[in-house]
């Protein structure tokens, strides 16, 4: 009997996230924690029996085949190129960087040494969401037409280098894209900042994707009412994830006959049935802890590449540039990286 050698893993970056990521590493099936790095030390006992280290070379040195990268967005470039440097695949937390032009160069990096590398969208990694997206893909739905998205909480404390637009906003942008499998070509955007910081704190965008798809998003850390909330409105009637909770529910059109003469004229819907799905309930961050696992290993994985992450990234910062000039920006395929 053949055993297969546990990849060796690191993980930089023991905050509110990455402590999530040192448990779920630590747990792998496949996979050997064999260390953190955080300047800081690991204030909360999270390493779960792993050294941890002062810099992400003293990791390289332990010879890691790949690294979860969860430190501060601002330094994700930086960790990111060194670990490229070293030959280390990555999985990097969203966004996979604070600049347009700091992701096309972790995009140059890996993909240049044929490493892979992936970012932490983990609303793809969510039951409601990956059941949403396969019933899409399976035409349960017909033509799409719109998709909404609220994604609206309290301030987050742990959150100090960037606004909503970065934070939470790429949530949206990136879950659009991979359900619709169509990318934005145009934004407007408008947003508040009300909390004293010098980020926003509340944006409304509407976008276009190439496929005529409207997309509508309300993000922001001003409400005390927690909700994620996304539906896809479509031919045959609309689709609702909660993600908080993982439920989807599908609201059918009704096909029934319309007897009133004014209305016989106007092709709309009525209410009908009304399903909510029984789907499985895995951990969305082990579900994309093995999804990466799995890509290392060379075998088909669904995971966001770091050219999908890139992306994601472009388009917020067309919503930032649409909120700033107070117009509408486009989104060609071929010039969003000219968006910077």
């Amino acid at each position: 009997m053949t055993t297969t050698k546990a990849l060796r893993a690191g993980l930089v970056g023991l905050g509110s996230m990455g402590r999530h990521h040192a448990r779920v590493l630590a747990g792998l099936e496949g996979v050997e924690f064999v260390g953190a790095v955080d300047p800081m030390g690991d204030k909360h006992g999270a390493a779960h029996g792993a050294p941890v280290l002062s810099t992400v070379q003293e990791l390289i040195d332990l010879g890691v085949d790949y690294a979860v990268v969860a430190c501060p967005t601002g330094l994700h470039e930086e960790v990111g190129l060194a670990l490229a440097e070293a030959g280390v695949c990555a999985l990097v937390e969203k966004p996979v960087a604070d600049t347009v032009a700091g992701a096309r160069r972790l995009v140059e990096a890996f993909e240049s040494r044929g490493l892979v590398a992936g970012v932490g969208h983990i609303e793809r990694c969510n039951p409601a969401l990956r059941s949403l997206r396969a019933r899409l893909e399976a035409g349960e739905l017909g033509d799409v037409y719109q998709v909404v998205t609220r994604r609206q909480g309290p301030f987050p404390h742990r959150i100090a280098d960037v606004g909503v637009v970065k934070d939470l906003a790429t949530h949206d942008i990136d879950l659009t894209g991979w359900v619709t499998g169509s990318p934005y070509v145009s934004i407007t955007a408008h947003t508040v900042s009300k909390s004293g910081r010098e980020h926003e704190d509340m944006v409304s965008a509407v976008g276009r994707l190439e496929d005529g798809t409207m997309v509508n998003h309300l993000v922001n850390w001003l409400s005390p009412l927690k909700e994620r909330f996304t539906s896809v409105t479509g031919e045959r009637g609309c689709f609702i994830a909660d993600t908080l909770t993982a439920d989807l529910t599908f609201h059918s059109n009704a096909a029934v006959t319309t007897e009133w003469e004014a209305l016989q004229a106007f092709r709309g819907v009525s209410e009908g049935d009304m399903i909510r799905y029984a789907i499985q309930k895995r951990e969305p961050l082990l579900v994309e802890h093995e999804l990466f696992r799995d890509a290392v290993l060379g075998k088909p994985a669904d995971i966001c590449t770091l050219r999908q992450g890139m992306r994601t990234v472009e388009v917020a910062a067309a919503v930032l540039e649409s909120a700033t000039q107070n117009r509408s920006v486009s989104l060609q395929p071929e010039d969003l990286a000219s968006h910077a």
